[in-house]
């Protein structure tokens, strides 16, 4: 496709809130827009659904004020104290449905990353490999747009464990962090090559500019990685999930970009994907060796910690993809409201 926006940037200006989607996400709204406490019935977090829209959009929008924060909220409502005590209830109810669920996950190393280690031989539930064979723009679009939410930030929220580091783990973590922040070159940095993509696929690079139209398999995604970043306690998760993702990403985005190159969508658009095949694949050699192995001989009781990260990630990713993969099989957008043509 043809760049609709010259040098287009993965904008700083704090994005616009967005209307909520329930009790929950309608009272953090309420409450950054009217600088009041958040107002909710006794029981509303208990009773949420730890997967919904109403949870994983509160739980966003209260993240995101450790980020960017939104437009005409007030910089100091970050460490509200009514704000965070909410937010605490809700990251306790999604926390407790993904340890409940992965109550008989492997809870050594060596077993969480045994299967993502090797290629699986039928690759017909992957969705890069349907859009490598069969992937049409308009899903790519939405993919692309699904995504930016995560890929926009992608590595702000592990940078939060680098201090929580030390000796090798952090030398490590520090080497890999570089290298997606771009080397020193702004240019590089990967947030911005995801934001040349959405430029070549005709989308709005704007930060959180698709967050009104991403469903909640997609806010659990981004919501997982802040939650492990912001909590010392979770350091070993977010370890495992940052070895995960890293892990899986090079064979992935060597799908990916040739979708990308086949249905025309741009250099910039394949050439997001090109860097992650190279780099990423580097990637998983330190991470593995150095910031699990570096972290795990400073402190190896975090080892059930890190395994528990990846196998969150997983979980979290597949139901992502199921999410994708039904909607595109029944043919309908994956997006709460479907795109307007590039």
């Amino acid at each position: 496709m043809t760049p609709t926006t010259a040098g287009a940037t993965a904008t700083s200006i704090a994005p616009r809130l967005v209307e909520g989607r329930g009790e929950l996400s309608g009272a953090v709204v309420e409450a950054l827009l009217s600088h009041r406490a958040p107002a909710y019935a006794p029981g509303t977090v208990m009773d949420a659904d730890p997967y919904g829209e109403d949870l994983h959009l509160a739980l966003y929008l209260l993240y995101e004020l450790h980020y960017r924060g939104f437009d005409r909220v007030a910089d100091a409502r970050e460490w509200d104290l009514d704000l965070l005590r909410l937010r605490r209830a809700v990251e306790d109810r999604f926390l407790h449905a993904l340890r409940s669920e992965l109550a008989d996950a492997p809870r050594t190393v060596e077993e969480a990353f045994a299967s993502l280690l090797v290629e699986p031989v039928d690759l017909s539930g992957s969705l890069s490999h349907h859009l490598e064979k069969d992937g049409e723009l308009w899903q790519l679009r939405e993919y692309a747009a699904l995504r930016s939410l995560y890929h926009l930030k992608e590595a702000d929220p592990h940078a939060w464990v680098i201090p929580r580091l030390t000796g090798r783990a952090k030398a490590a973590m520090v080497a890999i962090e570089y290298d997606e922040f771009g080397a020193g070159r702004a240019a590089d940095m990967h947030a911005q090559l995801f934001a040349d993509l959405m430029v070549d696929l005709g989308l709005d690079p704007t930060y959180g500019r698709y967050l009104d139209q991403a469903p909640a398999p997609l806010l659990a995604t981004v919501n997982l990685m802040s939650l492990f970043g912001l909590h010392r306690a979770l350091r070993g998760a977010l370890v495992g999930h940052f070895a995960c993702v890293e892990v899986t990403s090079s064979p992935g985005s060597r799908r990916l970009a040739k979708a990308m190159s086949r249905c025309g969508a741009g250099r910039a658009a394949e050439l997001f994907y090109v860097e992650h095949v190279e780099a990423d694949a580097v990637h998983e050699q330190v991470v593995r060796h150095e910031v699990i192995g570096g972290l795990l001989a400073e402190e190896p009781g975090l080892e059930a910690d890190v395994a528990f990260g990846c196998a969150a990630t997983v979980l979290i990713e597949d139901r992502l993809a199921a999410h994708i993969g039904e909607a595109w099989s029944a043919g309908r957008s994956a997006l709460r409201t479907p795109l307007s043509e590039g």
